[in-house]
């Protein structure tokens, strides 16, 4: 095979050892600090290698270039004749070296066609990198060889051979850099047209690496409006887009997809034809998913409970001192008023927030000292209740308003026994029982019996400590008995159980007088969870967004309807003559209501996961709502 003729004339070496040394200004761009390989002239070493046809010199020449060409400050135009050397080689392959490669489909090539396709490839490659830097695709881009080596490779070679593989998708990346100024040709002329090529990677390659730049490059190209007249409905490409869809693991191969959804369906008569599309419901129902899979959400607590207070749930009662017998046989034979201020020293003491009633005042003194008041006289009610004053000079004598009216004494409380009362203890005779504390309950009850038996009185009243159960009948006592005896087991409570009782938090007690008038507390903590978007959506979430969001427009638009009627349901315009005979019939033209119709029960379907989709944007979020909105009201229409 002959070498690719030279296109310009080389020149002959300078020489550099006369040279001065030159200062350096910016970054360095070459390997090794060897500024002479980029040297700006028409005789540059790697021009002039590449044209040498010495596959030696080609190969280091190309080698040089491969490691510059990723470099931001490489740029084509500074080297005179660079670009028109890269392009000889693949534009051999892309007209004639193809033909000799698809010989050696089964077996190896010979060293010297070997050569002549790895030096195509290396070029196409450097072009391919040098594209990445906006000058050098400007440079491309408006270069008269570019278009048709790109067209001629993406005609003539078959990229599902291992031997063009390679290159074809150099070339289709290559085509991505330039792409905004590409038309693509009419398929009536007889120029060469890369998108038969395209849309068969798309729709029928095996090769995942050529499937995403098609679709990649194929959107691009139909974003220019000059190129949506070579968009079709049953296009391989959307059909391989909705097959590579749901692949959420495979990110690039789903931005892809996206992007050339995206572009396809921005054309309305695309959309109105994808909204009769059998996949369409599915795929809407995909990118939904998608949404809800990309969403980044955190969870906030808030902590709403009321104010409230817990109290343990079992708590040691502190009983009340009661007169005993040594200190009633003291107190008996004192003469009046030394007793009633003896008998107010044991039995209370000065508290600033109790409270009795003077009732209980009288009615403990009368208790204790009238069965030996034949002998020893009692004061009366009111001079007990003035004592109080005289033992206890912070204590007051008062009447609080009703109704009905309180008379008590402020000041003053119960002493309490310092030490606690063995459990089985008897305090029967108001706690004066002499008897010694029992093991068990069983043993106090059958002494309470007892005590209940020997009395004589037919209805005789409770005697147990300070109990004021009135006169009742035996039988009705005995039951009453077994309400003093305490368990011998704690009471058994579920392992769910805490060992606090919440109460409100205005001083309420425990245990409570009277538990049926309890106020219902507040839950001790209520935490309301809910979860927000912490970050916007990526930009392929966004994308499938903007898709979502164009089937949305294209099947919720406001259908036309006929006009009002002047009849007894309708309302008309004056002056305007109506034809009352028939019914106007809003004609469906190509099947467009029946796709609306389509898309509408396809949102309704989706419209339980559109709610669980949170974004940070306020603006897209409004999309969200407004779609789902739109979604019930569809289950009317569709």
């Amino acid at each position: 095979m002959a070498i690719p003729p030279r296109t310009t004339t080389p020149g002959v070496y300078r020489q550099y050892g006369q040279q001065h040394p030159v200062q350096r200004v910016g970054p360095n761009v070459t390997d090794d600090y060897e500024r002479w390989y980029t040297e700006a002239t028409p005789s540059n070493r790697m021009v002039l290698s590449i044209r040498s046809g010495i596959n030696s010199e080609i190969a280091w020449a190309l080698d040089r270039l491969y490691r510059l060409c990723a470099n931001d400050q490489f740029i084509l135009k500074t080297i005179p004749g660079l670009t028109d050397a890269l392009f000889e080689w693949p534009e051999w392959y892309a007209t004639e070296g193809y033909l000799m490669a698809e010989q050696y489909r089964l077996f190896a090539m010979p060293d010297a066609e070997h050569r002549k396709r790895r030096h195509a490839l290396e070029s196409i490659f450097i072009l391919r990198n040098s594209a990445t830097n906006e000058p050098n695709a400007y440079e491309l881009a408006n270069h008269s060889r570019t278009l048709p080596l790109l067209f001629n490779a993406l005609t003539n070679l078959h990229p599902d051979t291992d031997m063009n593989a390679e290159f074809v998708l150099n070339a289709i990346e290559l085509l991505q850099a330039i792409s905004p100024g590409v038309i693509l040709p009419d398929p009536a002329s007889n120029k060469k047209d890369p998108l038969p090529t395209l849309l068969q990677i798309a729709g029928h390659s095996s090769n995942r690496s050529l499937i995403i730049s098609a679709l990649t490059l194929l959107a691009q190209l139909f974003s220019n409006i000059q190129n949506t007249c070579r968009l079709d409905s049953n296009s391989p490409a959307l059909a391989a887009s909705v097959r590579y869809l749901p692949l959420f693991v495979d990110r690039a191969l789903v931005e892809a997809s996206l992007n050339y959804l995206y572009a396809h369906l921005s054309h309305p008569p695309m959309v109105k034809a994808f909204l009769h599309h059998p996949l369409m419901p599915s795929t809407l129902r995909v990118l939904v998913s998608f949404l809800l899979s990309e969403q980044v959400e955190e969870t906030v607590n808030v902590d709403i409970s009321a104010v409230s207070r817990a109290i343990p749930a079992t708590t040691v009662v502190i009983p009340v001192h009661d007169l005993t017998k040594e200190e009633l046989e003291t107190l008996v034979s004192m003469p009046e008023p030394q007793r009633c201020y003896e008998w107010m020293k044991i039995m209370f003491i000065a508290t600033p927030d109790g409270e009795l009633t003077q009732v209980d005042f009288w009615t403990l003194y009368k208790d204790a000292f009238t069965p030996f008041a034949d002998r020893h006289p009692v004061l009366v009610a009111s001079d007990v209740i003035k004592n109080v004053n005289v033992v206890f000079p912070q204590a007051q004598a008062m009447v609080l308003p009703g109704p009905p009216q309180r008379f008590v004494v402020r000041g003053v409380d119960r002493r309490k026994n310092t030490e606690a009362v063995p459990r089985f203890k008897c305090l029967w005779e108001r706690s004066q029982c002499s008897a010694s504390p029992f093991e068990a309950p069983g043993e106090l009850y059958d002494h309470l019996l007892q005590h209940l038996e020997s009395s004589e009185n037919p209805e005789p009243p409770c005697l147990w400590a300070t109990c004021p159960l009135p006169s009742t009948s035996k039988q009705r006592l005995r039951p009453h008995l077994l309400t003093h005896l305490s368990s011998s087991q704690p009471p058994a409570k579920h392992p769910s159980q805490d060992d606090t009782i919440t109460v409100t938090a205005d001083g309420e007690s425990y245990p409570f007088t009277d538990p049926t008038k309890r106020q219902p507390p507040p839950l001790r903590q209520t935490n309301i969870s809910y979860t927000r978007p912490v970050a916007d959506p990526p930009s392929a979430a966004l994308t499938a967004l903007l898709i979502i969001r164009i089937l949305f427009r294209s099947s919720f638009v406001a259908t036309s309807e006929t006009a009002p009627r002047v009849d007894g349901e309708h309302f008309g315009f004056p002056g305007v003559v109506e034809d009352d005979e028939g019914d106007d019939v809003v004609e469906d033209i190509g099947g467009e209501l029946e796709g609306e119709r389509r898309g509408r029960r396809a949102f309704v379907g989706v419209r339980r996961m559109m709610e669980d989709v949170r974004m940070k944007d306020e603006a897209l979020m409004s999309w969200m709502v407004e779609m789902v909105y739109a979604a019930y009201d569809g289950l009317f229409r569709s």
